[in-house]
């Protein structure tokens, strides 16, 4: 009921007669937060350190944007393909990745990352190089153009609301639980028959594939892409929501998305000195949850059922 309630009060909040700042401040935190959250099934649950996310992020946006302003698709069908083409290209670098141990991974994926940036700024032919493509068209809704803060504050909601519903069934499902125990004890779970390959190569295209689409969303928002989609910024953004939220945890993470997204912004009264501020309320926060907002519940919640059993 809750989740309900919060769908309703966001969904009537552009009602009220907010900004379009506002509104807008409401996509970057919706998209931050599918981001955040496909971050979490690697990271949280398989226990991998991947660097990839800002790739998959722009490769989603890249693609989506080429397809519709290049090859004239609708972005309605360019969208779920820009995120099916990350989820194939996390297929590809994550095959030979996974086969290397933890250590090399990381390195891996941040060489990819590395690498992605350099072909948006190069591949003039395609991307446009340095430049970007501005001007990305509006997408058009039953003869409607979503061209407004308004417009997409409603389209990135309903995608949240969407991708929340499917990550809320995975994360309590079983794939979610044997990726939980191949990330604590892998030689054990290989002992049981279960081969940790497919479920490593299924997180990661489960995580690529929501990641482009949210990237694709954010582009078409601000209405240009370029290659500082791929800025590390968005990497580091995404990693603080898991790790503040608790990784593994769905509703920790949902949470640290919102309140890490919105911030900043709540933020920009103390002008140049708002990202030292916010990062001494990080560093506050990870020194007294290290292991995230969870994780914090979580042993709050055991230290008092120890006390109750000892009364």
């Amino acid at each position: 009921m809750a989740a309900a309630g919060a769908v309703v009060l966001l969904a009537v909040l552009p009602l009220l007669g907010v900004s379009n700042y506002v509104a807008g401040v409401g996509v970057t935190v919706f998209v931050f937060i599918v981001a955040a959250l496909s971050l979490n099934v690697v990271y949280g649950l398989l226990g991998l350190l991947s660097l990839a996310h800002t790739a998959f992020w722009g490769i989603g946006g890249y693609f989506t944007a080429v397809t519709v302003v290049d090859l004239g698709w609708s972005f309605w069908l360019a969208l779920p393909a820009g995120g099916l083409f990350a989820g194939l290209v996390a297929l590809v670098i994550g095959y030979p990745a996974l086969r290397l141990n933890r250590h090399s991974f990381v390195v891996v994926t941040l060489v990819f990352s590395l690498l992605t940036f350099l072909v948006a700024r190069d591949w003039m032919s395609v991307t446009r190089g340095p430049m970007g493509m501005p001007g990305l068209p509006p997408p058009v809704f039953f003869g409607v153009p979503i061209d407004g803060p308004t417009g997409f504050y409603y389209l990135a909601l309903a995608f949240l609301v969407a991708t929340l519903a499917l990550f809320y069934a995975f994360f309590t499902s079983r794939i979610a639980a044997t990726m939980r125990a191949i990330s604590q004890n892998e030689p054990l779970v290989r002992s049981q028959g279960i081969n940790p390959t497919p479920y490593k190569l299924l997180g990661f295209f489960i995580s690529a594939v929501f990641t482009g689409m949210a990237g694709a969303i954010l582009v078409f928002h601000v209405r240009i892409i370029d290659p500082l989609i791929f800025d590390f910024f968005y990497m580091q953004a995404f990693l603080i929501m898991v790790i503040v939220g608790g990784r593994g945890s769905f509703w920790g993470v949902l949470a640290a998305g919102a309140a890490m997204s919105l911030l900043p912004e709540l933020l920009r009264v103390s002008g140049d000195l708002r990202m030292v501020v916010y990062g001494l309320i990080l560093l506050a926060v990870v020194s007294v949850a290290p292991a995230g907002f969870a994780g914090w519940l979580r042993e709050r919640r055991n230290r008092r059922l120890r006390l109750e059993l000892r009364q």
